[in-house]
């Protein structure tokens, strides 16, 4: 890649032409450790990650989740339960000046599955639906090691939050950044897309 596009730091700087793939539970919304969030009521945003994400709209062109959902395939809640949570994060995101162009979801049980992080369907989803998606402009934002795979393997930069983790020792060849929150990386991109 080009380094053209990142900051002396290491740091990627995005603009319209780059998209943005975000997890959801733990990066968006509070994840509910060895459960799920099955109800609009159990969904509860991570602190001020609207405010982040409507920083983030006004940076790249597209934003994407992609979630791994398997309390769908448990049968812990249907796929029309899990849209009635996705429609009501997308209307307070927007009520707050953001956007979330589409939401990809996972819900087998099989971890082979190809849709299922780390492996790469969802963003293949993505890219069949907005064909101007270039992998290698593209940041994924996640909580989980899986995540960090999942952009790798695609060729993305890579952002681990420590919402769910202890930070991870870097340089490490799954992590290009690490950070808190959501919020404190938007502050961070959003600081050197200004200096760029």
């Amino acid at each position: 890649m080009s380094q053209d596009i990142f900051s002396t730091a290491g740091q990627a700087t995005p603009d319209k032409t780059w998209t943005l793939f975000l997890d959801r539970d733990g990066v968006v919304n509070k994840e509910i450790i060895g459960s799920y969030v099955t109800t609009p009521a159990e969904f509860e945003f991570c602190p001020k990650s609207p405010e982040a994400i409507a920083a983030l709209s006004e940076i790249f062109g597209k934003i994407i989740i992609v979630t791994n959902q398997r309390g769908v395939g448990r049968g812990l809640m249907s796929l029309d339960g899990l849209h009635e949570i996705h429609k009501l994060m997308r209307e307070k995101i927007a009520a707050t000046g953001g956007r979330i162009d589409k939401v990809y979801v996972a819900t087998s049980l099989n971890d082979d599955d190809h849709n299922r992080k780390p492996n790469q369907g969802m963003a293949l989803q993505a890219k069949q639906d907005f064909p101007q998606i270039d992998f290698h402009k593209s940041i994924m934002v996640g909580n989980s090691i899986s995540d960090m795979e999942f952009g790798k393997r695609l060729g993305m930069h890579t952002v681990f939050v420590t919402t769910k983790h202890e930070p991870l020792a870097l340089p490490n060849d799954l992590v290009d950044e690490q950070f808190g929150s959501l919020y404190e990386w938007a502050q961070s991109i959003a600081a050197s897309t200004v200096a760029a």
